[in-house]
Protein backbone atom coordinates (compact mmCIF):
# COMPACT_ATOMS: atom_id res chain seq x y z
CA UNK A 1 0.00 0.00 0.00
CA UNK A 2 2.99 2.09 0.65
CA UNK A 3 4.30 2.43 -2.99
CA UNK A 4 0.54 2.85 -3.90
CA UNK A 5 0.28 6.44 -1.66
CA UNK A 6 4.04 7.02 -2.39
CA UNK A 7 3.56 7.17 -6.39
CA UNK A 8 0.13 8.94 -5.60
CA UNK A 9 1.81 11.68 -3.58
CA UNK A 10 5.23 12.07 -6.70
CA UNK A 11 2.20 12.27 -9.38
CA UNK A 12 0.29 14.86 -7.51
CA UNK A 13 3.34 17.40 -6.87
CA UNK A 14 3.79 17.08 -10.04
CA UNK A 15 0.76 17.73 -11.18
CA UNK A 16 0.45 20.75 -8.69
CA UNK A 17 3.72 22.37 -9.82
CA UNK A 18 3.29 21.90 -13.37
CA UNK A 19 -0.21 23.79 -13.32
CA UNK A 20 1.12 26.14 -11.30
CA UNK A 21 3.80 27.00 -14.00
CA UNK A 22 0.92 26.56 -16.89
CA UNK A 23 -1.40 28.63 -15.08
CA UNK A 24 1.38 31.49 -14.80
CA UNK A 25 2.84 30.93 -18.63
CA UNK A 26 -0.92 30.71 -19.55
CA UNK A 27 -1.63 34.53 -18.16
CA UNK A 28 0.73 36.07 -20.71
CA UNK A 29 -2.85 35.72 -23.11
CA UNK A 30 -3.94 38.83 -20.52
CA UNK A 31 -1.64 41.01 -22.70
CA UNK A 32 -2.56 39.38 -25.95
CA UNK A 33 -5.34 40.98 -27.14
CA UNK A 34 -5.00 39.00 -30.86
CA UNK A 35 -5.62 35.68 -29.27
CA UNK A 36 -8.67 36.74 -27.09
CA UNK A 37 -11.04 35.45 -29.60
CA UNK A 38 -9.00 32.30 -30.11
CA UNK A 39 -7.89 31.10 -27.05
CA UNK A 40 -10.96 31.58 -24.60
CA UNK A 41 -13.47 29.03 -24.45
CA UNK A 42 -14.23 29.11 -21.11
CA UNK A 43 -14.76 33.15 -20.90
CA UNK A 44 -16.85 32.63 -23.78
CA UNK A 45 -18.84 29.69 -22.37
CA UNK A 46 -19.68 31.74 -19.34
CA UNK A 47 -21.38 34.60 -21.93
CA UNK A 48 -18.45 37.19 -20.42
CA UNK A 49 -17.35 39.95 -22.96
CA UNK A 50 -13.58 40.67 -22.65
CA UNK A 51 -12.98 44.11 -22.52
CA UNK A 52 -9.39 44.26 -21.12
CA UNK A 53 -7.29 41.08 -19.80
CA UNK A 54 -8.88 40.84 -16.37
CA UNK A 55 -12.30 39.75 -17.88
CA UNK A 56 -10.29 36.49 -19.45
CA UNK A 57 -11.35 33.52 -17.29
CA UNK A 58 -8.45 32.12 -15.15
CA UNK A 59 -9.20 28.48 -17.05
CA UNK A 60 -8.65 30.32 -20.30
CA UNK A 61 -4.81 30.68 -19.13
CA UNK A 62 -4.21 27.10 -19.38
CA UNK A 63 -5.55 26.83 -23.15
CA UNK A 64 -3.24 29.33 -23.99
CA UNK A 65 -0.51 27.73 -22.39
CA UNK A 66 -0.95 24.66 -24.11
CA UNK A 67 -1.41 26.02 -27.07
CA UNK A 68 1.52 28.26 -26.86
CA UNK A 69 4.12 26.84 -24.64
CA UNK A 70 2.82 22.70 -24.56
CA UNK A 71 5.92 21.45 -22.17
CA UNK A 72 4.16 22.26 -18.77
CA UNK A 73 0.49 21.51 -19.89
CA UNK A 74 1.79 18.02 -21.22
CA UNK A 75 3.39 17.10 -17.94
CA UNK A 76 0.43 18.11 -16.13
CA UNK A 77 -1.53 15.99 -19.03
CA UNK A 78 0.76 13.08 -18.21
CA UNK A 79 0.79 13.28 -14.58
CA UNK A 80 -3.11 12.79 -14.42
CA UNK A 81 -2.22 9.89 -16.79
CA UNK A 82 -0.22 8.77 -14.19
CA UNK A 83 -1.97 9.39 -11.48
CA UNK A 84 -5.08 7.11 -12.76
CA UNK A 85 -2.62 4.66 -14.07
CA UNK A 86 -1.66 3.89 -10.27
CA UNK A 87 -4.85 4.23 -8.81
CA UNK A 88 -6.03 1.74 -11.78
CA UNK A 89 -3.34 -0.29 -10.88
CA UNK A 90 -4.56 -0.87 -7.67
CA UNK A 91 -8.22 -1.56 -8.71
CA UNK A 92 -6.82 -4.18 -11.07
CA UNK A 93 -5.55 -5.83 -7.67
CA UNK A 94 -8.14 -5.79 -5.42
CA UNK A 95 -11.51 -5.23 -7.62
CA UNK A 96 -11.00 -6.52 -11.15
CA UNK A 97 -14.67 -5.42 -12.44
CA UNK A 98 -13.93 -1.42 -11.18
CA UNK A 99 -10.82 -1.74 -13.16
CA UNK A 100 -12.48 -2.77 -16.18
CA UNK A 101 -15.01 0.22 -15.99
CA UNK A 102 -12.55 2.66 -14.62
CA UNK A 103 -9.90 1.78 -17.93
CA UNK A 104 -12.94 1.46 -20.12
CA UNK A 105 -14.25 4.93 -19.01
CA UNK A 106 -10.60 7.62 -18.77
CA UNK A 107 -9.84 5.40 -22.63
CA UNK A 108 -13.05 6.46 -23.91
CA UNK A 109 -12.72 10.08 -22.40
CA UNK A 110 -9.53 10.31 -23.97
CA UNK A 111 -10.21 8.85 -26.99
CA UNK A 112 -13.64 11.68 -26.92
CA UNK A 113 -10.96 14.59 -26.04
CA UNK A 114 -8.71 13.91 -28.70
CA UNK A 115 -11.47 13.89 -31.07
CA UNK A 116 -12.36 17.82 -29.88
CA UNK A 117 -8.65 18.87 -30.70
CA UNK A 118 -8.31 16.41 -33.83
CA UNK A 119 -7.58 19.34 -36.52
CA UNK A 120 -5.62 22.02 -34.23
CA UNK A 121 -3.18 24.18 -36.18
CA UNK A 122 -0.76 25.07 -32.97
CA UNK A 123 2.03 22.19 -32.01
CA UNK A 124 0.80 22.43 -28.40
CA UNK A 125 -3.00 21.17 -30.06
CA UNK A 126 -1.21 18.48 -31.75
CA UNK A 127 0.86 17.48 -28.96
CA UNK A 128 -2.11 16.82 -26.89
CA UNK A 129 -4.30 15.29 -29.94
CA UNK A 130 -1.45 12.20 -29.65
CA UNK A 131 -1.36 12.60 -25.76
CA UNK A 132 -4.55 11.93 -25.42
CA UNK A 133 -5.28 9.46 -28.02
CA UNK A 134 -2.35 7.50 -27.28
CA UNK A 135 -3.35 7.07 -23.83
CA UNK A 136 -6.80 6.35 -24.74
CA UNK A 137 -5.93 3.46 -26.52
CA UNK A 138 -3.67 2.32 -24.44
CA UNK A 139 -6.93 2.40 -21.42
CA UNK A 140 -9.13 0.82 -23.78
CA UNK A 141 -6.38 -2.39 -24.74
CA UNK A 142 -5.95 -2.62 -21.15
CA UNK A 143 -9.35 -2.92 -20.24
CA UNK A 144 -9.35 -5.78 -22.96
CA UNK A 145 -6.61 -7.31 -22.19
CA UNK A 146 -8.08 -7.68 -18.25
CA UNK A 147 -11.55 -8.56 -19.76
CA UNK A 148 -9.76 -11.36 -22.11
CA UNK A 149 -7.84 -12.33 -19.01
CA UNK A 150 -10.37 -12.81 -16.94
CA UNK A 151 -12.42 -14.14 -19.53
CA UNK A 152 -9.82 -17.06 -19.91
CA UNK A 153 -9.94 -17.52 -15.70
CA UNK A 154 -13.94 -17.92 -15.48
CA UNK A 155 -13.60 -20.69 -18.33
CA UNK A 156 -10.50 -22.42 -17.15
CA UNK A 157 -12.30 -22.67 -13.50
CA UNK A 158 -16.08 -23.56 -15.16
CA UNK A 159 -14.55 -26.50 -16.86
CA UNK A 160 -12.42 -28.37 -14.58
Amino acid sequence: MFKYVLQLIVGIFTLVVSTLISWYEGSAITYNSLEWGYSTPFTKLFNIEITNGRDITQLDYFVYAAKFQPLFPAIMMVSVCYILSVVGYYLVKYKLKWAIGFFGLIGCIMILLSGFIFNSTTIGGRIFFWITLVSGLISVAFTVFVCLRNFKHMVSVNTN
